[in-house]
């Protein structure tokens, strides 16, 4: 399977466009949907809140472009002085590739951007847009890749690392896996091993994609196996919302972490999810950032309304869980009528 970047993105929007000290410049970009808009720019405004000495240009690849989102970036650019590029997709040529509840089409959004800028720069940082800067990135721009492809954090613990490792039938990953929300790639590298074609070709096969329950950071990981670095965790925190639901909650220590990754269905922009201790720093980024006035999201889909009725139900709120959960059965039968 092939990409031709040159008729997959269809409209190009630059913001400020500073091209001052692009030799001391970290490219940051995000692959998402209709459904990440607002952890997007609140993500960049927090590296921007954090990072008010470094050089940085963010780049957004989406499938859908409204002209409020593109009000909103335009506001970022000129408030923080910083270029933002917005890159419209033409998904149709991966409409075939698998997807899931959780990872829609916007996740192979990472292929395109690592093609597209192949011969314009030389490494990329992309990041998942459920993740919230928390410290300085001064470090990412000094790291050297020597004969490895990327750098990546660990995801979970040696436990998870075994099943992977079981479930991709290789027995290598038993010694880590990583999480594909973070990836700071040397792009001429990615490109001299062919990471795109093998990628598309391993997630198109109809015999071997069923074993990809993580999609493409399954096949990441197989064909990146020993050309990696690892950071410390401080560069990707897992921490799952849903986890507030359980009786005893793992909570890990978020004061001293650089970047924080909020997995799992629910986010932090959620409006039934936003007083929990561990959302508060991206609503404190939210708050500090020009969107301050833009509205957490409210429950929409089948999904969201079974974890909004389940959190407000945990938060006391019967009343409102109740309604959630009414309104959830009800998707549930007029989607299977």
């Amino acid at each position: 399977m092939y990409l031709d970047v040159n008729h997959i993105i269809t409209k190009k929007i630059t913001f400020y466009n500073n091209n001052s000290n692009n030799d001391n410049q970290l490219n940051i970009a995000y692959g998402i949907d209709k459904n990440f808009f607002l952890g997007c720019a609140v993500s960049l405004s927090s590296i921007l809140i954090f990072n008010p000495n470094l050089n940085f240009s963010f780049h957004i690849f989406t499938n859908h472009l409204p002209e409020d989102f593109e009000k909103n970036f335009k506001l970022l650019s000129e408030e923080y002085k910083t270029n933002i590029t917005l890159y419209l997709v033409n998904d149709l040529s991966l409409s075939k590739l698998p997807t899931t509840k959780n990872w829609t089409i916007a996740t192979y959004f990472r292929f395109i951007i690592a093609d597209y800028f192949y011969q314009k720069i030389d490494k990329i940082l992309y990041i998942d847009a459920d993740i919230i800067c928390n410290g300085s990135l001064e470090e990412l721009f000094e790291l050297q890749f020597d004969n490895n492809i990327a750098y990546v954090v660990k995801d979970k613990d040696s436990i998870w690392w075994k099943k992977c490792a079981f479930r991709l039938d290789e027995n290598r990953l038993s010694n880590a896996y990583f999480n594909a929300g973070f990836l700071l790639i040397d792009l001429n590298k990615w490109y001299e091993n062919n990471i795109n074609s093998q990628a598309l070709e391993l997630l198109s096969d109809n015999n071997k994609s069923p074993k990809f329950t993580h999609l493409d950071q399954d096949v990441l990981n197989l064909l990146l196996l020993e050309k990696v670095k690892y950071l410390d965790n401080k560069y990707n925190q897992q921490v799952s919302i849903n986890y507030e639901l359980k009786y005893k909650i793992y909570s890990p220590d978020l004061e001293q972490t650089i970047l924080i990754h909020y997995i799992g269905p629910t986010k932090p922009w959620h409006n039934w999810a936003k007083d929990y201790k561990c959302s508060q720093y991206f609503v404190n980024a939210k708050e500090q950032s020009p969107l301050k006035s833009i509205p957490f999201l409210s429950a929409v889909t089948a999904n969201q309304m079974r974890y909004c009725s389940k959190h407000k139900i945990h938060q006391k709120k019967y009343f409102s869980g109740i309604i959630c959960n009414i309104i959830y059965c009800l998707k549930k039968l007029t989607k299977h009528k």
